[in-house]
């Protein structure tokens, strides 16, 4: 019944429903830390799972990867770490679907080796753990690694999803490999049949926007099947920004505009563009259409300022993240 709560949205209903349980096993504390977890609400599945263990239960396989992925949503390492070592006490390091969400923290907390570590010592494999190696190398920078094992993949007779692509793509992007990005995109659509989705969109856009190539980049923007989103249209403003490109910006402004017809966010970013470069005119135009609008500016970021900022910044923070996530991750794989 609390599964059942949970899955309708009745989550106080599922509360009530555990706390008047004399007794409570595993079983219903999981449905609590998976209800949880499956409503993107990770730091009250951790706060669940941490209860349980106060309460002297022990979590099963289903518990174990509900918290690893809130852990690898929350960027919880720590914890992480410490379940990776209930797993080897346990004699779950067997279990595909525990170290298939293993590979998946640790690739998403920059402990890439050491997620290669897991996959390597895993006797069976499922196109998830190929995935997940796969997005694991490509979003932490290693190209090279990711495409070798895309190829691996399909040598061991696995058939690429829609997942192994965005994998494939975005190694590709991040190492500035158009054409390679390009053919596999056109494999992707022509030989498998996978409809195109938006983080697929949003790879070949980052692969023309890394290459300075905007117009291409903006030409897929306005001819993809699905409706861009920030993340999509945060990558190429980000890329206009480095390139000072700002005819293409205001180009994107029916765009950002149609993501949030009434927020000021999209016009003040364009003006900032502007007036980080002493184009005073034209910052000067974009508040006057503004004030035309009606338009003022409130306090607070948008997720598009978010996202441009994060594109301009990432490479900095990512190299002094990893260097100090991988020591933690190293000084574990010492003990094990």
């Amino acid at each position: 019944m609390i599964d059942g709560y949970m899955k309708n949205g009745k989550d106080k209903s599922a509360v009530i429903l555990f706390d008047e349980m004399p007794e409570r096993d595993a079983i219903s504390w999981t449905a609590m830390i998976n209800g949880f977890v499956k409503k993107g609400r990770f730091e009250e599945a951790l706060e669940w799972f941490r209860e349980m263990q106060i309460s002297g239960v022990e979590p099963d396989f289903v518990a174990i990867i509900a918290v690893l992925a809130a852990c690898a949503n929350v960027g919880t390492l720590g914890l992480g770490l410490w379940i990776h070592r209930f797993v080897l006490r346990h004699d779950f390091r067997d279990n595909v679907k525990v170290n298939n969400s293993l590979i998946d923290l640790y690739s998403r907390c920059g402990c890439i080796k050491f997620a290669h570590q897991v996959f390597k010592r895993m006797s069976n494999r499922t196109l998830v753990s190929w995935n997940s190696i796969i997005v694991g190398f490509a979003i932490n920078g290693f190209a090279e690694e990711a495409l070798e094992y895309f190829k691996s993949m399909q040598n061991e007779g696995f058939k690429p999803d829609g997942i192994s692509f965005t994998g494939a793509l975005t190694a590709c992007s991040h190492a500035g490999l158009i054409d390679d990005g390009l053919r596999y995109f056109d494999v992707m659509k022509r030989v498998y049949r996978i409809s195109p989705r938006i983080e697929h969109y949003g790879c070949i856009v980052d692969l023309y926007s890394r290459a300075g190539r905007l117009e291409e980049a903006l030409n897929v923007v306005e001819n993809m099947s699905v409706k861009p989103n920030e993340v999509v249209l945060g990558s190429l403003l980000a890329a206009c920004r480095t390139k000072e490109d700002f005819s293409l910006a205001e180009r994107l402004m029916k765009y950002l505009v149609d993501l949030d017809p009434d927020g000021d966010s999209n016009y003040v970013l364009l003006a900032n563009m502007y007036a980080a470069v002493g184009r005073w005119d034209g910052a000067g135009k974009i508040r006057r259409k503004m004030k035309g609008l009606g338009i003022q500016k409130k306090p607070g970021i948008s997720s598009i300022e978010m996202v441009v900022a994060f594109m301009n910044s990432w490479q900095v923070i990512s190299a002094i993240s990893t260097q100090r996530i991988s020591m933690r991750c190293y000084n574990f794989f010492l003990l094990i």
